[in-house]
């Protein structure tokens, strides 16, 4: 899911076991990624996961931080997460998106070393992309509902002037 010159480039913390399974992201049944995408206006319609070919015709693409598959995302080491971030710093220097949107804060905090990262845009760039942090999709964080994980994927489009699909 990655193409030169993406206008944003989605950035998962670790396959779960069902992508793993189906080679799709943001796969599980209740992840919330893909209605969020829609919701934000990042989409013309609810893209399924297996859809996920179609997102580079919309200058967006996906990768994950760490390429091992867990049940959960906290079941990844400290190391896994640095040496993730080391490889993404790579992958963005070599594809060039504008805009790279990490979704989930705590892996953006300990894989970059930034301990009171917040949600949003970031002060620092990334192999010369903008840097923004979204939440963590998964249905297992409860803090963010459908509507609000809608409204932080849509503040991210705003920021990034993509026009509305």
């Amino acid at each position: 899911m990655l193409a030169p010159g993406l206008a944003v480039l989605f950035v998962g913390i670790n396959p779960g076991l069902w992508s793993a399974a189906t080679g799709w992201h943001f796969a599980r049944p209740g992840n919330r990624f893909w209605p969020a995408l829609h919701r934000g206006g990042f989409t013309p319609r609810l893209l399924h996961p297996s859809e996920q070919d179609e997102l580079p015709a919309l200058g967006l693409g996906i990768t994950n931080m760490a390429a091992r598959a867990s049940a959960r995302a906290d079941e990844l080491s400290t190391e896994e997460l640095l040496d993730g971030a080391a490889i993404l710093t790579d992958k963005v220097a070599r594809y060039r998106p504008r805009w790279v949107a990490v979704v989930g804060v705590t892996a953006y905090r300990i894989g970059f070393q930034r301990p009171k990262a917040t949600f949003g845009p970031q002060p620092e760039s990334l192999a010369g992309a903008r840097l923004w942090v979204l939440p963590n999709p998964s249905g297992l964080n409860a803090h963010f509902t459908p509507v609000t994980l809608g409204l932080a994927f849509a503040e991210l489009r705003a920021a990034t002037e993509l026009p509305a699909p």
